[in-house]
């Protein structure tokens, strides 16, 4: 009784990762899940998770959705897919494979009442001339044939691509096969990010986790440029990048720009264009201050933070500007600068200044000075991710393989034609694994071809 219900336990285990309902499950599961991978971001920065509410940070941080594609539960769903993709292989394939290697070479009675197609032909000539004839004209019109003698009849057999059958294991073997790439990529590759200025490079990145990764070669961004719509929103921002290694350039790999959906790839490293701002590093601030009663202005440069004097002993400091105010201030344009103003012997007064296109609304601030911001001498950081994957020609071949298995399953079809040769004539039957109308207009065209051949 016991060895009984451990082999009904088992026979039930197996029969649950057989299942059809269990693939259909898994794959609408992922499918699912995948969603929340795209309307989430993945790898988020800053300004990402600046939108979210510390509740939604921290409630996705738990259920991995930050890093969705390495989470537990994900790699989970992909490993029972891929045993499930298995074990039903395992159960059907040996009843296919007999198909295809073990083909049934005689139509005997019972044989040909399981056929559809099935043509008894009158044809003059002895049982020898016909097999003859008829192997002739199966290799010429349709495929080579196999003979067999049984009980004094000729068995003809031909067919024509039996290994379509395998399509489905070949696609099966394919999903897996790019899994198994995923899973190289995930657990040998990396992503990570990285800021670079203008003029500035790095040889080392930074993944997620914080790790620091050694790239082997450097990279610089010799420029960076961002074009915008009339709006003010980005519409293109492109950098120039060029590979360093022992200290040189390298050929091929000199100032080559990259845009979105453009990215650089070297020695199976692929810098994808992501984000951007404005580096502190090395911008100059330009200013006018001249005194509302009169008097020569003033042009001062300054940094960022840098607290500057002004006439009459009042200060400056230039906190953070634009080269175009219109995302942030409607109605307005040009450039701007949210800057703190320290009067003599008061207190800090933060306020936006202007250019001088805009001397009204300047003059609302300063006190006795009339400030405007004339621009900057802006340098940009281009934000970059960094992707290695070991496994990504694992996944072409896999697609590839799927590719195959597809055509294999949607556009061929395994046909297959007997012939039984008697002194009386010849009995025709076929059969064909997909499109049954459509192999029966070929069945009758070669019908025809043998009464006038």
């Amino acid at each position: 009784m016991t060895t009984t219900n451990k082999r009904g336990f088992a026979q039930e285990v197996w029969d649950f990762f057989c299942s059809l309902k269990l693939s259909i499950f898994l794959l609408i599961g992922l499918a699912l899940v995948s969603i929340i991978g795209t309307v989430i971001q993945q790898g988020p920065q800053r300004e990402y998770l600046a939108t979210l509410s510390e509740t939604k940070i921290r409630l996705y941080s738990a259920l991995g959705f930050f890093d969705m594609y390495h989470s537990w539960w994900f790699i989970l769903l992909l490993y029972l897919l891929t045993l499930n993709l298995i074990c039903c292989s395992i159960k059907r394939l040996p009843r296919v494979w007999k198909v295809v290697s073990e083909p049934v070479l005689v139509m005997d009675d019972n044989f040909e009442k399981s056929l559809a197609t099935v043509k008894d032909l009158k044809l003059k000539g002895s049982k020898e001339e016909l097999k003859t004839r008829m192997e002739a004209f199966l290799r010429a019109e349709f495929a080579a044939p196999v003979i067999t003698e049984s009980n004094g009849e000729y068995h003809l057999f031909a067919q024509k691509s039996p290994w379509c059958r395998l399509g489905v294991y070949v696609v099966h073997l394919s999903i897996i096969v790019i899994f198994i790439g995923a899973l190289i990529g995930s657990f040998f590759g990396y992503k990570a990010y990285t800021n670079i200025p203008e003029g500035g490079g790095v040889s080392q990145v930074q993944t997620q986790s914080g790790k620091m990764i050694p790239l082997g070669f450097e990279v610089r961004c010799e420029k960076f440029s961002v074009a915008y719509y009339d709006t003010g929103a980005p519409k293109e921002f492109k950098s120039i990048l060029t590979v360093v290694e022992n200290g040189k350039p390298v050929p091929g790999f000199q100032s080559r720009p990259i845009i979105v959906n453009d990215p650089l790839t070297y020695k199976g490293i692929t810098f994808y264009q992501s984000s951007f701002g404005q580096s502190d590093e090395g911008s100059l601030y330009h200013l006018t201050v001249r005194d509302r009663k009169g008097g020569a202005p003033v042009r001062l440069d300054a940094r960022q933070g840098e607290r500057v004097a002004l006439p009459g002993g009042a200060f400056l400091s230039v906190m953070e500007a634009t080269m175009d105010v219109r995302p942030f201030m409607r109605g307005f344009d040009g450039p701007g600068a949210q800057v703190e103003f320290t009067p003599a012997g008061g207190n800090p007064q933060p306020f936006v200044v202007l250019s001088g296109k805009y001397e009204s609304f300047n003059a609302q601030h300063g006190g006795d000075l009339l400030i405007t911001f004339d621009g900057m001498d802006q340098k940009f950081y281009t934000g970059l991710q960094v992707a290695h994957d070991p496994g990504v020609w694992v996944v072409w071949f896999g697609c590839f393989l799927m590719v195959v298995g597809i055509c294999m399953a949607f556009f061929m079809s395994h046909k297959r034609v007997w012939a039984r040769v008697t002194d009386s004539g010849v009995t025709l039957g076929g059969s064909a694994s997909k499109n049954p109308a459509g192999f029966e207009i070929c069945f009758d065209d070669l019908v025809e071809k043998i009464g006038k051949a």
